[in-house]
């Protein structure tokens, strides 16, 4: 398995490094994974973004594969922890897909003491329209401090949903107000910004990563 290569944003020596993968359908370098990153590293995070080889590949041309199983995708993860020069404290996590495939491998890198956190943007509780098909059963016994920041009206798991799931009390929520997956509000609505939800979220990433470190 090859080394994946990274994108770096913000590079305070010592200091905490929020290892993030980008969601299922688009790459590391989205406006919103750049926009986020450069928020959190602008609040004094060393950010490093990664892609899992399946959109790697369409970069070189490769044809648009769907990502491939979620084991292959967690060892992908590992690969890149391990290739990841880190001298301060480090914090998994990702967009949708890639904050779930850092929650499954998350209690295994905290038994060893080798994170000291999970952050999720936009976690995907369950598909759309179907939330029987819940993706939640390794969070009812989470060890791992986790912060999911998550809009209220997210079509992969609402706040009014989340507040029936069996979770650990290791994981909090940070709630944006008419936010959905990608946190973006409905201006008419709250006279707010997607911009805004991004900054006010790379807020209480930061204040919690420096509570946690």
């Amino acid at each position: 398995m090859s080394e994946p290569k990274f994108l770096l944003n913000g590079d305070a020596p010592g200091g905490a490094t929020l290892l993030l993968a980008h969601g299922a359908g688009a790459a590391m370098d989205t406006p919103f994974m750049t926009a986020m990153a450069e928020a959190l590293a602008a609040r004094g995070l060393r950010v490093v973004r990664f892609e899992f080889a399946y959109m790697a590949g369409r970069r070189s041309g490769g044809p648009k594969r769907p990502p491939p199983k979620i084991e292959l995708l967690q060892e992908e993860f590992r690969t890149a922890i391990e290739a990841l020069a880190c001298g301060g404290p480090l914090f998994i996590g990702g967009k949708s897909m890639g904050g779930r495939v850092a929650s499954l491998i998350a209690d295994d890198l905290w038994a060893q003491n080798r994170i000291r956190g999970l952050v999720c943007l936009g976690y995907p509780f369950h598909p759309p329209n179907k939330p029987e098909q819940l993706r939640t059963a390794h969070l009812a016994g989470l060890k791992t401090p986790a912060l999911i920041c998550q809009g209220t009206r997210d079509p992969f798991g609402t706040q009014a949903e989340a507040a029936s799931y069996d979770l650990s009390d290791a994981v909090s929520f940070f709630w944006l107000s008419d936010g959905d997956h990608d946190l973006k509000p409905r201006k008419r609505v709250t006279g707010l910004t997607q911009d805004q939800h991004l900054e006010t979220a790379a807020e209480e990433i930061a204040r919690w990563v420096k509570a946690a470190d």
